[in-house]
């Protein structure tokens, strides 16, 4: 079978670099679903375009079976590409830099294979998700009824990593990665002369007690083998040297994977906020913003694939539950609603050293791997779905 995917190499660089050079943005990948639909419906798939605006679902029934369901992300970041190869990006500020266009690309070479061969009974959905990048297009398709119009027993995602050596995947039960929070904390004391604090409410002095505080939270809050990150990432205050202001302005992020931790974490933030900003006579503001959840895989699928990639590769080609990354994925949400399982395929360090990690701009897709990637997708076919 691999030999036989192995033909397809060629055929998905160019689909592959293709993507690259011509990258679009959340919610606007009209071009890439245009690519992605001819190709689908040149393999003789049926095709469902509009879940999400620019989404793409491809369907393969093969007699009475189960349903399973393969995610692929098709949006671009945006980036000011620095590369300089052939099939650089064409579109100013937009660049693929986190490999989904990697991704579509394996997912179109196993639809095309699986087209041909049809060696499972059921179905096969290829999902085709627009706007994973800050738009949440895994939650959108659901809403516009992924799962109703395509019913599935089981959902599962891939992503390239680039931590990984290539060709070798990560695969864990449980958490893999995190839920992604935000929130704006506006602290109003009262402004004065720089000379006269004592006449003052300074409140950039209470703001450094507040970012202070609430790196207690991850240690003196939280059971020592969780895990919670609390990111200070904008301080905005003041215009001049010698003027205390009025008010600070702060945001960050909150990184969490059980949904206990977050609540627990959000509440202690609040509650060290309107602590600290009462006890120096301040008030304060504070806003919290949900973001994607944490992306749990279940333990029936997440075994299903880690015997697939032991099957086709070998035991020394799988790290069995990697450390969960703090980073998040709106998979999650498909995963909410199914069971399935997220894994890493490694893609090893960038030729350029510049370009090793996600969202560089240097950063380019290994082509060496869309074989293994494609090939993962069709045994998982086969091995779910199987006759």
């Amino acid at each position: 079978m691999i030999n036989e995917i192995e033909k397809l190499h060629g055929e998905m660089t160019a689909w592959r670099k293709d993507i690259h050079k011509y990258p679009e943005l959340k919610f606007e990948e009209f071009r890439t679903s245009e690519l992605v639909s001819k190709n689908l419906n040149e393999f003789g798939i049926e095709v469902h375009r509009g879940l999400a605006k620019t989404g793409v679902v491809g369907r393969i029934s093969n007699g009475k079976g189960p349903s399973i369901g393969l995610r692929a992300d098709m949006d671009a970041l945006p980036l000011q590409e620095k590369n300089l190869f052939e099939h650089k990006s064409c579109n100013l500020g937009k660049m693929h830099a986190c490999g989904h266009d990697g991704h579509t690309a394996m997912l179109l070479g196993a639809a095309k294979y699986l087209s041909v061969s049809r060696n499972f009974k059921g179905t096969v959905n290829f999902i085709f998700q627009p706007a994973e990048e800050g738009g949440g297009g895994g939650e959108v398709m659901i809403k516009d009824g992924l799962f109703e119009k395509f019913p599935m027993d089981s959902v599962y995602g891939l992503h390239n990593w680039p931590n990984i050596p290539a060709g070798i995947f990560g695969i864990g039960a449980g958490p893999i990665m995190a839920a992604a929070d935000t929130f704006d904390l506006t602290i109003n004391g009262k402004g004065g002369h720089a000379a006269m604090p004592d006449q003052c409410i300074d409140p950039i002095f209470i703001a450094s007690q507040v970012l202070n505080a609430f790196q207690a939270i991850p240690s003196r809050e939280t059971h020592p083998l969780d895990s919670v990150v609390i990111s200070i990432t904008k301080i905005q205050a003041g215009d001049t040297y010698n003027i205390i202001p009025d008010s600070v302005k702060m945001s960050g992020t909150v990184r969490t994977f059980i949904k206990d931790t977050q609540n627990h974490t959000l509440e202690n933030i609040r509650r060290i906020v309107n602590g600290i900003c009462k006890s120096f006579g301040a008030t304060c503001e504070l806003k919290f913003f949900y973001g994607y959840p944490a992306t749990v895989n279940s333990i029936k699928e997440t075994d299903i694939s880690s015997n697939t990639v032991i099957e086709l590769f070998g035991e020394e080609k799988l790290i069995r539950n990697p450390k969960p990354s703090m980073g998040s994925e709106d998979f999650a949400y498909m995963l909410q609603e199914k069971p399935g399982c997220y894994v890493w395929l490694g893609v090893g360090p960038s030729a350029n050293e510049e370009g090793c990690m996600l969202h560089s701009s240097s950063y380019d897709f290994n082509d060496e791997v869309l074989t293994i990637g494609a090939s993962y997708w069709v045994k998982l076919v086969e091995n779910t779905l199987s006759l």
